[in-house]
């Protein structure tokens, strides 16, 4: 599930597709299941990084690309989805339901993966009103919530971030920093589809000497590439549980103060890492989702809030 998108997309009628463990889809098994054409405006206004017509049927062809290069081609299709809740069982059957049936796909996929769901904010995805009911189920700690911005020139989720506080230190950057500006640029993104959280390289630069000043552990300046960019200290495995700095971002009306397994990793070659990166040249910031593991997060769209309570998520 990718915040960060807005197509739902599955594997099917392969040409060039990444392993998946279990058989693509196949829209002929479906008796509801047809194709959209490419004269219908989700495929003229779709957003898509690119999108036309199929030579000889007028079926809408589509391509969508991601931040990663990862890549989807195929046609739309649309059908009858039923989704349930898994903890209560509750069933909500939504017909129509747009989604791309891609045939030559590649890039970053896990093997248990058979392509993305995107729900953003923008066509054609979909987006459910209201809070389930068991928000606090396997929670372990208080419910929070914040508001959402909205940014009229992108689909993504966007926060109102105000501060940064690393261990004893408050980075000296005040809300305008991370603010959405005028013209759609700046901002703070909060996407489940991105792995790390950046921040702009002022804040960012900010962040390391807090973190360094506050370490008894000396810098790794040879980090592997899986590691590049990111901050590391030398440590022995005997000393892996070393203390780390707390990391809280200050949102409006919530402070989220992360666990540490939600942004410090350990491995022999690089020692422990601060899994946040520079955002380089972008001016915007973005909470990716190492750090919001073991978080059940809420997107109310009805009254435009995100909602995020500590969670044994593997539970839920």
């Amino acid at each position: 599930l990718d915040t960060g998108s807005d197509l739902i997309w599955t594997q099917c009628f392969c040409q060039v597709c990444f392993p998946q463990p279990f058989p693509e889809l196949d829209t002929s098994a479906s008796g509801t299941a047809r194709g959209v054409s490419c004269f219908d405006p989700l495929c003229v206004q779709g957003g898509f990084s690119l999108s036309g017509c199929a030579v000889g049927d007028n079926s809408c062809v589509y391509t969508d690309s991601y931040g990663d290069n990862s890549i989807t081609t195929g046609r739309m299709y649309q059908d009858t989805f039923t989704f349930q809740q898994a903890a209560n069982g509750k069933v909500a059957v939504v017909p129509n339901l747009r989604f791309g049936c891609g045939m030559f796909n590649t890039g970053t996929f896990g093997s248990n993966e058979s392509g993305i769901a995107g729900f953003g904010r923008g066509v054609p995805s979909p987006v459910f009103l209201g809070t389930p009911d068991n928000l606090e189920a396997q929670a372990t700690g208080p419910i929070q919530s914040t508001q959402l911005v909205r940014n009229p020139k992108s689909n993504h989720y966007y926060l109102s971030l105000k501060g940064i506080t690393v261990g004893k230190t408050r980075l000296p950057f005040d809300a305008s920093a991370f603010a959405l500006k005028g013209d759609g640029s700046g901002g703070t993104i909060i996407d489940s589809g991105s792995a790390l959280t950046s921040f702009p390289e002022a804040v960012y630069r900010s962040l390391v000497e807090a973190f360094e000043s506050q370490v008894p552990l000396p810098v790794n300046k040879n980090n592997t590439a899986e590691h590049v960019g990111l901050l590391c200290f030398t440590v022995s495995p005997k000393k892996k549980e070393t203390a780390m700095p707390k990391l809280i971002l200050h949102l409006e009306g919530a402070d989220w103060d992360l666990p540490r397994e939600n942004y410090v990793m350990y491995t022999e070659e690089d020692g422990l890492c601060v899994v946040v990166n520079s955002a380089g040249e972008d001016s915007r910031s973005l909470i990716g989702n190492f750090q919001q593991q073991n978080t059940h997060v809420v997107y109310d769209l009805e009254h435009n809030m995100l909602l995020f309570v500590p969670a044994r998520c593997d539970k839920l």
